[in-house]
């Protein structure tokens, strides 16, 4: 007999019932799976599918170009105008439907199952819909963002002569660029630039020492598809550094569902010998999207009618990026790599005082400097004073789609490595006078949350932790450092039907730690270095430890109307902020690229704008008409000014033996406000005449009482008024050999800028200049109808006018008080004519 205690379970019993439970958690772990593949499975039935016609002869269109934004989905109709995307989660979506000679459409659907939603477009020459994807939870309609937004799409970007990516949008109203040459330049919006603009590379913050002003944008010129440009302050979605607005680059999209396509671009500029290239390929198969670009650029000094070639302006550069995606039922992943690699020459605008000749610089005391010769202007080889600027960048988006809400992680890591090597008697590979070392990992979270009432609500939070390391170079402006942002936000939209309101608020914090750094000059070469332990003693200390925090609070209230089919209405009131950089902050010496002292100053506040912005749109088969009024009212804005003794000379400061002119940064407060406005008419579909215009006054409030003077009233370096004027002529597309031939001529006026910062000689006037370019391109066919090669001329500054942009950094690179020739300065580039071929297949 076996006996059986109540109070107690026998080892047997206890293992089997163990055993039972574990099968019971297995089997409900499988039925999971099961289910959740089983969902997946009916999940990928959610299709949707159509046809495209004319809205007035009801013909099908074939090969129209039909994207989900929000999902970077894209496809074609086909030869009988029908279209199809499967494999889509569960949700709503901004469809962008376009096709030449037709207004762009969009409109919102909702994806159960399988759907079929046919859609007539109609033909017009005005774009009326464009989708963005910037600076909101998720891709919606210009005309019904509060914010005022610019969208520049890929055929805008090709069809327009420009030397690097940001120059390529310097022409949009509100929109210009601090330029150093050819190759080098930084977008400002509304006046404001450097770090109160946030560059992103779809969607990914950049960072590369953008507080510094002689090195350009690391990024591929021939890598973008479209750029979206938000014009006001933006930390809401984006944290510090949006106090101005945001540049969004996006690149090349994958290819069309079971297609391998790609495009090979050339170009050549005839200004400095610019040779470009540049190769695309791209592939997708059952929801796995590919993609890989390579380019290069090389380029000798340009040339203008003053200058005639301007030392040290040549460049050479290399580019790659890849790319690999899914796109499944729950949502998609993808990673992209890039790479950037550019040798930029530095010029100093040296000259001989008579001849007004180009010298440079031989020896590092840099007491007797040779003429330039002119086989060295013509030179593609990059002199020895140069900098080698190298960007790496790696990251992860994904998106997850649930029964009624959505999830969006993305994570990134990105290297800059910039050094400029200023010893011209030193092999630049050896030693850098400037070597900077920034890592930078980045997150951003975002979390759709199931709408109600049609109420739509995002919580999310992103940042980057950072650390910038400058001991390997022998010149130290700014310490080691690193930093931590984080920033919580929550966003909410509705749409009435005309009426559309969003809104949100934000929170920022950022952990900043300088590092103190203790130099001594190198024995051997004589160059300082830094040192540590017992070599302290006796060193110079230029940088000491810091520790601070900045913090924010921030948000936006905005609605748009659309009081007709034509008229549609925008407001916007916003408050931004920014931490000041690690210049500002921290300056303390001579920075290799400008020849000037810089002081920061660790005891400044964090940046805050209050913008209202105000809105007007009108739409019509002949006319494409819109207006933007803004008022932004900056605390704590930091600006630079030239330093001058009690004589009222340059206030000079010392590195080793020579002296060179002071600048300190300063705080205080400024008010701006501006107009942007443009008027496109159509009256015959061939015709484009488009005309726009944009003006920004600065008033400074740093000053008051008997400080305030004609010297100190303004702010310093702001665009002066421009208005742009162009006359395009497409012709009917009926003919056998071309395809969309095109012959524009555009004309571009900029006033004078006398509202200048002239105290302390920070700042001086420009004179007002007008340009005249031209542009024709076309496509090639063969006898079967099929493309050959696209074809473009496209020419600036056509009579070769001498001028210097107000925003020009060249301009100030001048040693003597007057010159023979009557001119100071370095000026922009002379004529300029470009040959572009891109070969699609």
């Amino acid at each position: 007999m076996i006996r059986c205690d109540a109070t107690k379970t026998h080892p047997t019993i206890n293992t089997f019932q163990h055993q039972n439970q574990n099968k019971m958690k297995l089997n409900s772990i499988l039925s999971y799976v099961i289910l959740f593949y089983s969902s997946n499975e009916l999940l990928a039935q959610n299709t949707v599918s159509g046809k495209i016609t004319d809205k007035e002869t009801k013909l099908a269109m074939p090969y129209v170009s039909i994207s989900i934004p929000d999902l970077h989905a894209y496809t074609t109709s086909d030869s009988l105008g029908n279209y199809h995307f499967e494999k889509l989660p569960k949700a709503t979506y901004q469809v962008q439907i376009s096709a030449v000679g037709y207004k762009t459409f969009s409109k919102v659907i909702s994806v159960r199952d399988v759907s079929v939603i046919n859609f007539e477009l109609d033909q017009s020459t005005t774009e009326l819909a464009e989708v963005v994807v910037t600076g909101s939870s998720k891709a919606t309609e210009i005309k019904k963002s509060p914010v005022s937004i610019a969208s520049v799409n890929k055929q805008y970007l090709t069809t327009n002569l420009s030397t690097n990516i940001i120059d390529a949008i310097a022409k949009i109203p509100g929109v210009s660029a601090i330029t150093t040459g050819p190759n080098i330049s930084k977008p400002v919006i509304r006046g404001l630039g450097f770090n109160r603009i946030l560059t992103l590379f779809d969607g990914m913050r950049q960072e590369g020492q953008q507080w510094g002003d002689e090195h350009g944008i690391e990024m591929d010129n021939y890598a973008f598809d479209r750029i979206e440009i938000i014009k006001g302050p933006a930390s809401l979605m984006y944290g510090s550094d949006a106090l101005a607005g945001v540049v969004n680059l996006i690149p090349n999209q994958p290819g069309l569902e079971n297609k391998i396509s790609g495009n090979v671009t050339t170009e050549y500029q005839t200004n400095n010998g610019m040779f470009g290239g540049s190769a695309f390929l791209t592939g997708n198969k059952k929801g796995l999207e590919w993609g890989s670009r390579i380019s290069q650029r090389m380029a000798k000094d340009f040339q203008n009618p003053i200058d005639g070639r301007v030392y040290n302006t040549a460049f050479r550069e290399i580019d790659a990026n890849g790319f690999v995606g899914i796109h499944k039922n729950w949502g998609g992943s993808h990673l992209r790599l890039s790479l950037f690699d550019n040798l930029q020459e530095i010029p100093d605008g040296s000259r001989d005082s008579l001849s007004r000749k180009f010298t440079k610089q031989i020896t590092e005391a840099d007491t007797f400097r040779p003429i330039v010769s002119n086989s060295e202007l013509n030179s593609y080889s990059i002199s020895v004073l140069h900098q080698r600027v190298q960007h790496y960048r790696a990251y992860l988006k994904n998106s997850f789609f649930f029964k009624n809400s959505r999830l969006d992680a993305n994570l990134g890591f990105q290297r800059s490595v910039r050094r400029e090597f200023s010893h011209p008697e030193v092999p630049y590979q050896d030693v850098a006078g400037l070597y900077l070392q920034l890592n930078t990992l980045t997150y951003d979270i975002k979390y759709f949350i199931p709408e109600f009432n049609n109420w739509e609500t995002v919580v999310g939070a992103n940042g980057m932790y950072q650390v910038n390391d400058v001991t390997k170079g022998t010149e130290f402006v700014i310490p080691s450092y690193n930093q931590f942002d984080l920033g919580g936000f929550a966003t909410i939209k509705k749409d009435f039907g005309k009426l559309n309101l969003s809104g949100g608020a934000r929170y920022d914090l950022r952990r900043f730690n300088n590092h103190e750094l203790y130099t001594k000059p190198n024995p051997v070469s004589g160059f300082d270095q830094p040192v540590s332990g017992n070599d302290v003693l006796g060193a110079d200390k230029p940088f000491s430890n810091y520790s601070t925090t900045f913090h924010g609070l921030t948000g936006s209230l905005g609605f748009s109307y659309l009081v007709s089919d034509a008229w549609a209405l925008k407001l916007n009131l916003s408050r931004g902020y920014r931490a000041p950089n690690i210049s500002e902050i921290s300056a303390n010496g001579v920075h290799p690229g400008t020849n000037l002292y810089q002081i920061g100053d660790d005891r400044f506040k964090p940046e805050f704008s209050d913008q209202a912005d105000v809105g007007v749109s009108f739409n019509s088969k002949q006319v494409n008409a819109s207006a933007s009024l803004f008022v932004n009212k900056i605390d704590n804005y930091i600006y630079n000014q030239r330093l001058l003794n009690t004589k009222g000379k340059d206030s000079l400061s010392f590195s080793g033996s020579i002296a060179y002119p002071t600048y300190k940064f300063q705080q205080g407060s400024v008010l701006l406000y501006g107009l942007e406005a443009s008027i496109d008419f159509h009256v015959i579909k061939q015709l484009h005449f488009d005309n726009s215009a944009s003006l920004i006054y600065a008033d400074n409030e740093s000053y008051t009482g008997i400080l305030k003077t004609t010297a100190t009233k303004y702010v310093p370096f702001m665009p002066p008024f421009r208005f742009i004027s162009e006359l395009k002529y497409e012709w009917s597309n009926k003919s056998e050999v071309f395809e969309k031939p095109f012959i524009k001529v555009q004309v571009q006026h900029t006033a004078t800028q006398n509202r200048v910062f002239t105290y302390d000689n920070t700042e001086t006037r420009t004179q007002g200049y007008t340009l005249v370019n031209l542009g024709a391109g076309t496509g090639l066919k063969n006898k079967s109808g099929k493309s050959i090669v696209d074809v473009y001329v496209l020419a600036n500054n056509i009579f070769d006018t001498a001028y210097q942009e107000h925003l020009s950094r060249l301009k100030y690179f001048e040693q003597y008080s007057a010159s023979p020739n009557g001119h100071l300065g370095i000026y922009n580039m002379g004529r300029n004519i470009s040959i572009k071929l891109i070969k699609n297949f």
